[in-house]
């Protein structure tokens, strides 16, 4: 596999779809077109479990599994508005997929049900999962997300600068950022790296995925 595309619930629904569709067009011009499945962000509807157990306090396991399940209705939505795209639930359908021509997207809850190896805790949300999947799949993840990338500090505050790389080792004492606590573990651990990206410009994504420069930071686990 070339590429898992993590797509963040914030850029749910109308952005997701515009950076689908953009990808999808990319892929069917090329001779030699990408295999890259996608995986989506939990977006509202995770937030929304999360704000009712700071009143309510659920199991971390509660919290865990329905956060992923999350992932899988907004996978389910989008797949359903983007032609050429089709959501699966295993890895087993996803070359059947690429073979029909189409683009697969990962509702992961079976898979992380079945598998149980991260965490039960906030610390890990879609952008962890992403890295597990991406792990399994031998292939490059990019996490398109509705800012820029990873900065010098909070981005609504003057002087925030971009990033453009950052080390998995530096990002685990950097506090709050635009992708989840555990990622950069993870990426040690698998001794790979990931961009993250503003999904709201396709052509950024489209840059990463071609190979050519674009605006994103790229965290190194290697």
């Amino acid at each position: 596999m070339d590429w898992i595309i993590k797509i963040g619930g914030s850029l749910f629904p109308e952005k997701a779809i515009e950076l689908c569709e953009a990808i999808i067009t990319l892929n069917d011009s090329l001779k030699s077109p990408k295999k890259i499945v996608f995986i989506c962000g939990g977006g509202m509807f995770a937030n929304k479990i999360r704000n009712y157990n700071q009143d309510i306090h659920f199991s971390d396991t509660a919290n865990h599994k329905s956060a992923i399940l999350c992932m899988d209705i907004i996978g389910t939505l989008l797949a359903d508005k983007v032609k050429g795209l089709e959501s699966v639930k295993s890895t087993d359908m996803i070359d059947l997929i690429l073979k029909q021509g189409k683009l697969p997207l990962l509702n992961p809850s079976s898979i992380i049900e079945s598998h149980d190896v991260l965490e039960h805790s906030w610390r890990v949300t879609s952008d962890s999962i992403a890295m597990y999947i991406a792990d399994l799949l031998k292939a490059k993840l990019l996490i398109a997300t509705d800012v820029d990338g990873i900065y010098t500090h909070d981005p609504c505050q003057d002087g925030a600068k971009l990033i453009k790389f950052i080390s998995a080792k530096k990002l685990l004492n950097f506090g709050e950022t635009s992708v989840d606590e555990f990622l950069p573990e993870l990426l040690l651990r698998y001794k790979s790296n990931c961009y993250v990206v503003n999904g709201k410009y396709p052509e950024r994504v489209i840059s990463i995925i071609e190979g050519k420069s674009s605006k994103y930071t790229l965290i190194g686990g290697i």
